[in-house]
């Protein structure tokens, strides 16, 4: 309203002072007129609105995910075509991989069904949505962002009987001769699933299977085995298959990754009072840093055994691995072996347990060290108390600091030095307390010895080169890949899918201190990686919408943002401009009657 105000009363100036100095303002009707003309060109330079304010039409919205697909059947996508169809409206949006607009394909393509692009262009244009999809989304709760007079329509495809490879665990690296726990996670259709088998092959051979009981609807299936790696060095193909009858879908039967047996450990851990404690920072070694570990615990006095798999083991061996290695970590008697310097080239952390047991102190302070950028957010004082004995005084820094029952006797329960080598010093025992309460105290517990762990490999250089990050990917998922040394700084990695006689490359740019970088998704195959002259095994598995999973959203209203409402603009009517033009018209024919120029 206050721009047509404003044509109006520019308008009335103009035709006024035009007439006004041309001595005819007895000419009415040419001053009206003119006044008319001008105050419709004042609008269409204000762009008045000229009608009723009214919600845009919604966009339509399309899940374009494969997940629409069964066993090559597109009858699901059709009556999702169809239901696009029948709504109608101006704009049809694709959703999966991001958001476009366009006419859908005969099949769908996408390897994700992400909605979040989709909400930042509905609120962007203040257009509501009305989004077809099977219900299975990755990000269903940005859904709740959308303008008010949004909906979601279901498409259902009824039960689907059909039983799939969802994921694989395996270890980051291990040491020929070791036993390593792989464990799959079998996932039940709409359906269910039939009694069948999963079965564990490596590089093509079947070394585990498990009878597979049938599953009820959107279920799931933990399947373990222990199997050793062998006696050889070098990259495993590891193959996980579910066989069951009735299978709807054989694309997500099968789930590939790779697991890397080096010859010796890069990390060594030798425990001689093994105890929750050991167990539990050797779990975080084995995780932090994915390289080569091997544990050592003595069981009775002159009676060593190599963690997993329990084989006896000599202490002359435990000295060997232990000087080959890049760090080691020590627990309980750190002078088993004679002063650890003499034959620990490495770096070194030596966990020693106090003497004196029973006494309870709780962490109260973080001190400027190199770790402080880690444990000064960690909650310290809501950990469990712990025990500390006395830390040596020939230390650079000291990373954490405990006092007994809060207040008295403030001991160092972390300290460390730089040079020659690497060395942390931790006297304390009952850290695994943290560990066991679970949620963020465990968390904690992770991070405490993470941090150590990560500060001890930072000199260290992995031979082993560039690598991914993970043991397996999925069709639509960016590639990590983890930097081999500190002086890779960027790194050119060659690949060949196996089967193709044609080799790519990927360049990999590590800036400043990163040790992960990531590459553009790859398509579905076993590739092998070659850095110089080491080779690896990166496995791309189909995409994760193969995979059945329970629907994530429900038919209906959804939407909370304000809509935007739009009235009909001056520049979009072309009456506005007729208008002007005949205003223009008849007063230049009237001025001529009435003898005017």
């Amino acid at each position: 309203m206050l721009s047509w105000l404003i044509a109006v009363v520019v308008g009335a100036a103009f035709a006024f002072v035009q007439y006004r100095f041309g001595g005819a303002l007895h000419a009415r009707i040419p001053i009206a007129l003119r006044g008319v003309a001008a105050a419709l060109v004042a609008a269409l330079v204000l762009n008045a609105p000229v009608g009723l304010s009214r919600a845009p039409s919604p966009y339509v919205a399309l899940d374009a995910s494969e997940s629409w697909l069964v066993a090559g059947d597109t009858s699901l996508w059709r009556r999702a075509l169809q239901a696009v169809d029948s709504i109608g409206g101006d704009t049809t949006l694709l959703v999966g991989d991001s958001v476009r607009a366009g006419r859908p394909q005969a099949q769908p393509s996408d390897a994700a069904s992400i909605v979040g692009p989709l909400v930042e262009r509905a609120l962007g244009a203040g257009r509501a949505v009305v989004l077809v999809t099977d219900g299975r989304l990755s990000d269903p709760e940005r859904l709740e962002e959308l303008p008010s007079g949004s909906s979601i329509l279901i498409v259902d495809g009824g039960n689907r009987v059909d039983a799939a490879v969802s994921s694989v665990t395996v270890p980051p690296a291990a040491v020929t001769g070791d036993s390593v726990d792989v464990t799959a996670v079998i996932s039940s259709g709409s359906g269910g699933a039939r009694s069948g088998t999963v079965a564990l092959a490596m590089d093509g051979t079947r070394v585990a299977a498990t009878v597979l009981d049938s599953m009820a609807a959107f279920s799931e299936r933990e399947v373990r085995w222990r199997v050793a790696v062998g006696p050889t060095a070098g990259q495993r193909l590891v193959r996980v298959v579910v066989t069951a009858a009735d299978d709807a879908l054989a694309r997500n039967d099968t789930l590939y990754a790779s697991l890397d047996v080096a010859a010796g450990a890069s990390a060594v851990f030798v425990s001689t009072a093994p105890d929750f404690d050991a167990r539990y920072a050797l779990d975080v070694l084995r995780g932090t840093l994915a390289v080569p570990t091997r544990g050592y615990f003595r069981v009775a006095p002159g009676q060593w055994r190599v963690d997993g798999l329990l084989a006896p083991v000599s202490e002359d061996e435990i000295r060997r691995a232990m000087g080959d290695a890049s760090i080691v970590v020590i627990h309980g008697d750190t002078a088993v072996f004679a002063a650890p310097r003499t034959f620990v080239r490495g770096a070194l952390a030596l966990i020693v347990p106090p003497v004196a047991r029973g006494d309870e102190y709780y962490p109260v302070s973080a001190p400027p060290s190199p770790l402080m950028s880690t444990f000064s957010t960690l909650p310290w004082d809501s950990l469990p108390p712990i025990e500390v004995g006395e830390a040596p005084r020939s230390s650079e820094w000291t990373a954490l600091t405990a006092k007994r029952g809060r207040r008295l006797d403030e001991r160092r329960v972390v300290s460390g030095t730089s040079s020659p080598q690497r060395t942390v010093v931790v006297p304390a025992a009952g850290l695994w307390r943290w560990r066991f309460r679970g949620g963020r105290t465990a968390d904690t517990f992770v991070s405490f010895w993470g941090s150590i762990f990560d500060w001890l490999a930072g000199e260290t250089v992995d031979l082993r080169g560039p690598r991914p990050v993970a043991a397996w990917s999925r069709v639509g998922e960016s590639v990590r890949w983890r930097r081999g040394g500190l002086a890779d700084s960027t790194a050119v990695v060659v690949v060949q899918r196996r089967g193709d006689t044609g080799v790519d490359s990927v360049t990999l740019r590590f800036p400043g201190v990163s040790t992960v970088t990531e590459t553009p998704p790859m398509a579905a195959g076993i590739y092998t990686t070659r850095t110089g002259n080491r080779e690896g095994i990166l496995a791309v598995n189909g995409s994760g919408e193969w995979v059945p999973r329970r629907p994530t959203v429900s038919a209906g209203a959804i939407g909370t943002a304000t809509a935007a409402g739009r009235a009909p603009l001056a520049r979009n009517s072309w009456l506005i401009y007729a208008l002007a033009l005949a205003a223009l018209c008849a007063e230049w024919i009237l001025r001529r009657k009435i003898g005017l120029r």
